[in-house]
């Protein structure tokens, strides 16, 4: 999809007041950070593409012996898959996500020698690797500006008067023109942890949420303070 047409510029206002939900969130969630657990770039992929229909606890959990039997993209493209779909089962769709490593290591030295490549148009050349999980690597194995539009991104972004698409990448695009590049890969962070711990899908906390008064979807969620604060976790629940 081409990028979002240059010339048309959005309000004013609505790049204020979306700036200014970021600086408060900011301040709200300062360690906000990737809850995906990886010490570089093939480990923040491959958990990355491991993420999908599960939690990240459950990954964060099964990673570590997963990394120190097979820690690169060499080694995993050898592995016995049987030996794969063991670490990977407490995961669930263990065959999948066992071929999916599989082909992702396998295309990592066909076409990029073993590198995990840095150009969002190369990573998602790659097998079972998408917008969303090239953005993450990219900001987050990096340092490149990237949004991350997961389900939690999108639905705040849609609740904050930001962008009425539904389209992930439509989404990245409208959010995308709101902010300065380099404030993309932690905004994303910002907005998921904020989606995990209060702005929930179901029955957000509106009376405990530090944006309300800037938010024009105040009030789909419990507005009593007390009530409200019952509904806000410390930890995201994927």
């Amino acid at each position: 999809m081409s990028a979002p047409d240059a010339s048309v510029k959005p309000e004013t206002s609505l790049v204020r007041r979306a700036r200014k939900i970021n600086r408060i969130l900011a301040e709200t969630y300062p360690d906000a950070r990737p809850e995906l657990d990886f010490t570089n770039p093939f480990e923040c992929l491959v958990v990355t593409v491991l993420s999908a229909q599960t939690t990240d606890r459950r990954v964060n959990a099964a990673s570590p012996a997963l990394f120190a039997a097979y820690p690169t993209p060499q080694a995993m493209a050898a592995a016995p898959r049987e030996h794969l779909e063991q670490l990977i089962g407490p995961l669930g769709f263990f065959r999948a996500k066992t071929d999916a490593v599989l082909k992702l290591s396998q295309a990592l030295l066909e076409k990029y020698d073993g590198e995990v490549p840095r150009r969002l148009e190369d990573l998602v050349s790659l097998p079972g690797v998408g917008r969303k999980t090239a953005n993450v690597v990219l900001g987050n194995a990096f340092g490149l500006p990237g949004i991350t539009v997961d389900t939690h991104f999108g639905r705040l972004a849609r609740r904050f008067g930001w962008t009425e698409e539904t389209d992930p990448v439509k989404v990245e695009h409208a959010v995308g023109a709101l902010f300065p590049k380099r404030d993309w890969t932690m905004l994303s962070h910002h907005v998921i942890w904020h989606g995990r711990r209060r702005c929930h899908a179901k029955k957000p906390a509106c009376g405990a949420c530090p944006v309300a008064k800037l938010c024009p979807s105040f009030g789909i969620g419990p507005t009593d303070p007390v009530e409200a604060e019952k509904l806000v976790t410390t930890q995201g629940p994927a």
